[in-house]
């Protein structure tokens, strides 16, 4: 029986977590990022697809997290908030 990557969701061998340091560095950096709701709101609601992704880009740079992992927790929340993506 095998173990999946539970970022990359890859078949792992059973006495590893992750199947590379970088799955592991961008789970847990994932995990850390927190997106407020009123933020989402206003970008989802009010701001238009170009707006939405410079907003996007200033955040990830104000807060120091990678813009690609900030726009998958944005995806991810946005869905569980009902926002169309």
């Amino acid at each position: 029986m095998s173990n999946l990557c539970p970022y990359c969701k890859t078949k792992i061998a059973m006495s590893k977590a992750f199947c590379s340091r970088s799955c592991k560095e961008n789970y847990f950096q994932l995990i850390a990022i927190q997106i407020p709701k009123p933020f989402l709101k206003r970008i989802f609601v009010f701001c238009t697809i170009e707006q939405r992704e410079v907003e996007i880009e200033n955040f990830a740079s104000r807060h120091g997290w990678r813009i690609d992992l900030v726009r998958k927790k944005m995806q991810e929340d946005s869905i569980k908030m009902g926002y169309a993506v």
